[in-house]
């Protein structure tokens, strides 16, 4: 391997940003909320798809994630998953698997689950049984291409059943590859295939079939690939960063494993703080960097950050927190701050009362 060229940390966080349209936010439509999709939108816990759309796309309401140009299915490691239904092949049949006897039972299952509902739409639960399966095997079917979902956050997925998509399950994976370079990259195919949920030999062999558009690189995380197209974009002046974002549990930015955690967020006590063995709280991204967590119940947005911030840092922060868009508050959004915030403050906000103080 001949490596072109050495990234640094601040190179390839930059790029991850950009890419990623956290540095700026795209206009409000379905083009754009394809991009803010394009490596998939996780959603397993409640809005959370919606939340990384917010903090990618101008305009951001309530129900953008219910968008018409939009899916949800269960898709890397069978998590539920909202993309752009454009793109409903490369997150299932890019996951089929190679096995013959694998994919015979997400076919097998997918016929199944279609016998049962008949055209019509049923929770998931309830689907199983009327199969006489085990309920969650249900989402084996995801990776043909021909179930959907539906989960509001409160009650158990509907599903139903589509036609399957035209496309060759091979170049459906070989373009989920292309995406998952594209938005995290420098990678390699192990960790290709650990995101997508797929066999360490068809993410190989995913990566052999795009060679010719790789470039070789060495980074803080050792050698990897990038697509050659973005090489200039690695290399480019780094835009500015935007003030503040507050990232779902579960956000593309941080979806990361191993050695990527460690140079996106250097310390050992910072990392436990934020990709916990439990539900993971969503990340305070501030001025290009992770400088906290947050979590929320009901209308309270709940921060800790892990340095003290500047007056200007604190209002951006909140400016986020307030124009969640939130379904189904019955109040105002109250911020409430950490230790590390030593004074209180009530501001006013043109579409809602903001509302912040200590912990």
């Amino acid at each position: 391997m001949v490596w072109r060229l050495t990234l640094s940390r601040l190179q390839i966080l930059g790029f991850r940003r950009r890419v990623g349209s956290l540095d700026e936010r795209m206009p409000a439509g379905a083009k754009w909320l394809r991009r803010a999709a394009w490596a998939g939108l996780q959603d397993s816990v409640p809005r959370a798809a919606l939340l990384s759309i917010h903090a990618r796309v101008a305009g951001t309401s309530s129900s953008s994630w219910e968008h018409a140009s939009l899916v949800q299915l269960w898709g890397p490691r069978f998590h539920n998953y909202v993309v752009a239904a454009k793109d409903l092949a490369i997150f299932s049949l890019g996951r089929l698997p190679e096995d013959a006897k694998r994919r015979a039972r997400a076919q097998n299952t997918a016929d199944g689950l279609d016998a049962v509902l008949k055209g019509e739409r049923m929770p998931f639960g309830e689907a199983g049984r009327a199969m006489g399966v085990q309920p969650n095997s249900v989402r084996y079917a995801a990776a043909t291409g021909r179930v959907l979902m539906r989960w509001d956050g409160a009650r158990q997925p509907e599903v139903w059943t589509v036609p399957p998509p035209d496309v060759e399950p091979r170049q459906a994976r070989i373009e989920l590859a292309r995406r998952y370079l594209h938005i995290f990259g420098p990678t390699t195919a192990t960790s290709f295939g650990d995101w997508a949920g797929i066999g360490l030999a068809e993410a190989r062999d995913a990566f052999e079939a795009l060679a010719s558009k790789l470039t070789p690189v060495r980074t803080p995380l050792g050698d990897c690939w990038i697509l050659s197209e973005d090489e200039a974009a690695f290399l480019a002046q780094p835009e500015p960063a935007a003030p503040a974002r507050l990232l779902p549990s579960g956000d593309a930015y941080y979806l990361l494993w191993g050695a990527d955690r460690e140079m996106l967020v250097p310390e050992v006590k910072r990392r436990a703080e934020l990709w916990t063995t439990r539900v993971w709280p969503g990340a305070v991204l501030v001025s290009g960097e992770i400088a906290g967590v947050w979590r929320r119940a009901a209308a309270e947005i709940s921060i800790a950050v892990w340095r003290r911030l500047s007056a200007a840092e604190r209002e951006a922060v909140e400016g986020e927190a307030i124009s969640l868009p939130l379904p189904d508050l019955k109040g105002p959004i109250h911020v409430c701050w950490g230790a590390s915030v030593r004074r209180r403050k009530r501001l006013g906000h043109p579409a809602r009362k903001r509302v912040s103080h200590k912990c």
